[in-house]
């Protein structure tokens, strides 16, 4: 087993949560085994603080399993995976949800979502990849779905020394499954929709427009497969207008529309040229929802991902009629919740509109974060009245 010695005081953010453990955090290492093992971290002065998953590959050098000292078998990794799917069922989760959130359930790399009787999942450290085959036969004790996806197509493999992989890995399955959400059935990708297949996170955003949308017309913007859109038209919007750049997603909007009964018109196009040419046309909508992906995929181009906020927050503010609703959203894990409102503050005093800000909210109770691992909050959405 690899020791890992920590530089003085460095085991505080431990302690308090922080779940990796960086080279330049670290004094020495002792002892020698497989990278992707288990090994102990202690403190300068030889105490122990914790056990975690080596991985000399990765920037992040150790990745923090528990804070005891207890073994990590397949008991350890049953134990969390139970714990973690009893919370989602005791918040009254069923048909799709996320079920294992990384750090958050303290199985970091490990994402598992539950899209009706199938589970899609990505294994995203080098730790939960050798240990996948275990993994799975835990997760079909525990679901008993009739199908896994694995959707580790992402580049954060690469900086764990793991190729990019996507495909069925238990039964056979269309991956275009339908699942129940907010009461609307809604066909998702799980080959080739985005993050596992669909963003579960937005669920309880996605419902809560109902406040919002009635006898309104509506633009949902950055639509993906729909799901604002069919919440709002089910919800009692006058009119709905799903916009997005991909052709394969406005055909799934079309499907989950005709399989709801419902009337949604889809614009394929760029969003800012969308936006600038209903400006120019004088254009009007009770309801802007602003759902953009990541601008921000690293701490470097924040800066730049603020920017590329404000300008599309402002030109849809200047869409927004007087008594209307602009509902934005950022995905990006790298702005925060702070600048995040600050950017849509600066974005309502250079629009030249009179708002006030209705709603702060966040990511489903599904995709808690565990205190000490801020950057999980990633998910930041503002609703706006325009006055």
């Amino acid at each position: 087993m690899y020791t890992v010695i920590l530089k003085k005081n460095e085991e505080k953010n431990i302690l308090n949560g922080f779940p990796w453990v960086y080279a330049n955090e670290v004094s020495k290492i002792e002892g020698k085994d497989k990278q992707g093992s288990v090994c102990k971290v202690l403190s300068f002065d030889g105490r122990f603080v914790a056990l975690g998953f080596i991985n000399h590959l990765s920037k992040i050098l150790v990745r923090i399993a528990t804070l005891k000292d207890e073994e990590i078998d397949e008991n350890f990794f049953r134990s969390r995976i139970i714990a973690a799917v009893n919370y989602r069922k005791e918040l009254g989760y069923d048909n799709n949800y996320r079920a294992i959130f990384s750090e958050s359930d303290g199985l970091s790399g490990l994402i598992v979502d539950k899209y009706g009787d199938y589970l899609s999942v990505q294994f995203l450290s080098l730790a939960m990849d050798i240990r996948k085959d275990m993994i799975i036969s835990i997760l079909k004790d525990v679901f008993s779905p009739k199908g896994i996806y694995e959707r580790s197509d992402v580049k954060i493999r690469e900086k764990e020394g793991l190729k990019e992989f996507k495909g069925v890995i238990f039964g056979e399955f269309d991956p275009k499954v339908t699942i129940v959400e907010n009461g609307l059935n809604i066909t998702v990708d799980l080959e080739n929709g985005q993050k596992t297949g669909y963003f579960l996170d937005q669920k309880e955003n996605r419902d809560n427009i109902k406040h919002y949308v009635k006898d309104k017309t509506v633009l949902d913007c950055f639509c993906n497969v729909g799901g604002f859109s069919l919440c709002a038209k089910k919800y009692g919007a006058k009119e709905v207008t799903a916009v997005d750049i991909s052709r394969t997603a406005l055909d799934l909007v079309e499907l989950n529309a005709k399989n709801n009964d419902l009337d949604i018109k889809t614009v394929e196009a760029d969003v800012f040229e969308l936006l600038r040419e209903y400006k120019k046309d004088g254009k009007k909508f009770g309801v802007v929802i602003l759902d953009p992906p990541a601008f921000s995929k690293t701490a470097d181009t924040v800066k730049n991902a603020l920017k590329g906020y404000k300008d599309i927050n402002i030109l849809g503010l200047k869409l927004v009629e007087k008594g209307g609703y602009l509902i934005t959203c950022s995905c990006s894990q790298h702005v925060s919740a702070a600048s995040f409102t600050d950017m849509v503050f600066e974005s309502v005093k250079e629009s030249k509109v009179k708002a006030k800000l209705v709603e702060m909210r966040y990511q489903s109770k599904d995709h808690a974060i565990k205190i000490g691992t801020d950057s999980a909050l990633y998910l930041k959405v503002a609703i706006l009245k325009i006055l």
